[in-house]
């Protein structure tokens, strides 16, 4: 007797379901055109490529190194990023993905590292007068309760940015 629960039948029967789907789209011909990216992806094409980090975190004395290599990928729709460093002289690693929300009209990003098991997702909006794209999230603090974060990646010019993320106090401050 064949089982029905298994992840392979599943994954199967998934690939079928969409694949009918798809079939049933086309010939009806209203199978939707992919995405392109719009010119809010702009910001990010200056982002491609292999950066040096240099990390100041406040209160501790000593700078800390990183390089981050980004690239737009997935048909030029999200801007993925992998970071390698360290983090107050403790190995750390990282990864990204960044876009433009054409549903929401908002900027949105997921980030990953070594430090959580869990994702920060985060949303925002980009100010043209400053160059600057803020981005907020709530997310789980150093001490384990939930904590909104605002993190601002200012683009100085087309060789170097700065990225500063902070915890919103209950107040509104940073």
């Amino acid at each position: 007797m064949p089982c029905y629960r298994s992840r392979a039948f599943r994954l199967a029967l998934a690939v079928v379901a969409v694949a009918l789907s798809v079939s049933s789209l086309e010939a009806q011909g209203e199978m939707p055109a992919p995405p392109k990216p719009g010119p809010e992806m702009a910001i990010f094409k200056n982002m491609e490529g292999t950066w040096d980090a240099a990390i100041q975190i406040t209160g501790m004395p000593k700078e800390s190194k990183g390089t981050q290599t980004s690239k737009l990928e997935v048909n030029g729709l999200w801007l993925a990023s992998n970071f390698q460093g360290d983090f107050g002289g403790m190995p750390f690693q990282g990864k990204g993905l960044d876009s433009f929300d054409q549903t929401k009209k908002k900027y949105v990003g997921v980030w990953v590292d070594s430090m959580t098991t869990t994702p920060m997702l985060s949303e925002g909006t980009f100010d043209k007068e400053k160059n600057q794209l803020t981005m907020v999230s709530d997310h789980v603090g150093h001490d384990g309760k939930p904590a909104k974060y605002k993190m601002v990646t200012t683009y100085n010019d087309k060789d170097s940015y700065t990225w500063t993320m902070s915890t919103i106090g209950k107040e509104g401050k940073d």
